[in-house]
């Protein structure tokens, strides 16, 4: 089963997802989600973390996490253990709750932060549950909107630091930003290798972090190879001309940077067995 790549380090921030496996609830009634943002509570304490926003649905949640010292993994198998015991005893289940492993994208803070929490809060809205983020009280935009009383796992500050010096100007501020976000693009359209969300000197930046997993086979290529070019850097119109050129920037593509041989495939329009072709002459080739 493939596994996720894990980008940890100190003051790291994460969107983070889990999913009830099978598809099925996670949250049965108003208590399970209690105990959810109870039990965040405590690993936010225990861990250190900042928690910037969160939404719970029906088979799934979405949180922001900072990490100060840099430690999501064990604070989130703290997390999703604690409440899986919880939801199993209380409604007499036994077996996992969740599917798999959960989902952390690295959120880069001063750029896509914001537009993270954003999204996060807009999840019922997205899904058609409700037309407006405020009829849903299983969010932080309540809180973070001025509306009511934030749960003790919620940290509300920074976002509201980035409207205005006063609490009411930006919590007016923030529901705009919030309303105007209901026909925005969806950030993931920027997500860069299924699990980076920043510029591009931001993505450089973690290069280091993932250096020696390259060829874990359990993660994914796409994840493994975070900094590798795009295919129209590699095959450039002067590769193209060139037949020799092309094939060799093909292996290069597969071999080097991970790419499938479909994605090289309907890059270049070629038919998938002509790259397949190509790729058994240059093994043949590496063996003389």
């Amino acid at each position: 089963m493939a596994r996720p790549l894990r980008i940890e380090f100190p003051g790291a921030v994460y969107h983070v997802t889990g999913r009830g496996n099978e598809r099925k609830a996670i949250f049965r009634n108003d208590h399970d989600r209690e105990a959810f943002l109870n039990t965040l509570h405590r690993v936010t304490v225990r861990y250190n973390w900042l928690c910037h926003a969160y939404c719970l649905m029906d088979n799934h949640y979405h949180l922001l996490i900072e990490t100060p010292d840099g430690n999501l993994s064990i604070g989130m198998r703290q997390l999703n253990g604690v409440y899986t015991q919880m939801f199993n005893k209380h409604h007499e289940r036994v077996g996992h709750l969740f599917q798999g492993r959960f989902k952390g994208v690295v959120v880069q803070k001063d750029s896509h932060l914001l537009e993270a929490c954003r999204y996060v809060v807009l999840n019922p809205v997205r899904a058609k549950i409700v037309e407006n983020p405020r009829l849903w009280k299983w969010s932080s935009y309540l809180a973070t909107a001025g509306l009511r009383k934030a749960h003790p796992c919620l940290t509300k500050d920074w976002i509201l630091r980035q409207f205005a010096s006063t609490r009411e100007a930006a919590e007016n501020a923030y529901r705009k930003f919030v309303r105007d976000g209901i026909k925005a693009k969806p950030i993931w359209e920027d997500l860069i290798a299924q699990s980076i969300l920043g510029e591009d000197d931001f993505v450089e930046g973690l290069i280091d972090h993932v250096k020696g997993r390259e060829s874990i086979p359990d993660i994914p290529k796409s994840q493994r190879f975070i900094n590798r070019p795009a295919l129209e850097s590699i095959f450039s119109k002067d590769a193209l001309r060139d037949k020799c050129v092309r094939d060799k920037r093909i292996g290069e593509a597969v071999e080097k940077y991970g790419y499938t041989q479909k994605d090289v495939a309907n890059h270049l329009g070629l038919h998938f067995a002509s790259v397949s072709r190509i790729m058994r002459i240059r093994g043949a080739m590496l063996k003389i």
